[in-house]
């Protein structure tokens, strides 16, 4: 009798452990599979604000399709003016051998010079199986009553941590919510001149 009493009270004792030590845990690890989306995600809307900002450089706008930004990225190039001979030659300055060109360079190789970047997986959000960033462009009027081009690029926490504890999820929205933030992730702003900042920044 006392060896069973002990066997259920040994188990017992093996199961309140095995809970603690998974509710203690359960907030390390998904902080710790946040940090990993998070990056990856904060990675892929830095390479959308490079590419944004090259592309208005040649449109004077920014875009709001994925495709045509994808587009500009593969077949596009840029009009980079260099400077042949220096100014500081006077000779050469004098007999004309100082002079500016204007040459293209193709837009994929100039920004994008890492390994392994693919430059259609510009659009999706890293570890959600497909789904995409949501971006939107247009033109904001700032206080001094000036015309300024914007884009926003976002994806929300409930889409981005998919998967993850839905708890938590809730619990890190309503943070954002009271400190009046995004709750996710985005890059630029249609609302305010940002300087196309991320609110990870």
């Amino acid at each position: 009798m006392k060896a069973a009493i002990l066997a259920v009270l040994s188990i017992t004792a093996a199961v309140l452990l095995y809970l603690l030590v998974t509710s203690i845990m359960e907030p390390i690890n998904f902080q710790n599979d946040k940090d990993v989306r998070y990056n990856a995600t904060i990675a892929r809307l830095k390479d959308i604000r490079t590419a944004q900002v090259a592309y208005r450089s040649e449109h004077h706008r920014y875009t709001s399709s994925f495709d045509t930004l994808i587009s500009f990225l593969k077949n596009d190039s840029f009009r980079v003016v260099r400077q042949i001979g220096s100014l500081d030659d006077s000779a050469a300055v004098a007999e004309g051998r100082v002079f500016r060109d204007t040459i293209s360079v193709c837009v994929r190789d100039s920004l994008f010079k890492k390994a392994g970047f693919i430059i259609d997986s510009l659009c999706f959000v890293p570890y959600t199986n497909g789904q995409k960033f949501e971006m939107a462009a247009g033109e904001l009027q700032t206080g001094s009553k000036v015309i300024v081009q914007v884009f926003e690029a976002s994806v929300l926490n409930k889409v981005l941590l998919n998967g993850l504890d839905h708890q938590e999820i809730v619990n890190l929205d309503d943070v954002a919510k009271q400190l009046n933030r995004f709750p996710g992730l985005k890059v630029g702003s249609l609302t305010e001149a940002t300087n196309n900042a991320g609110n990870w920044e």
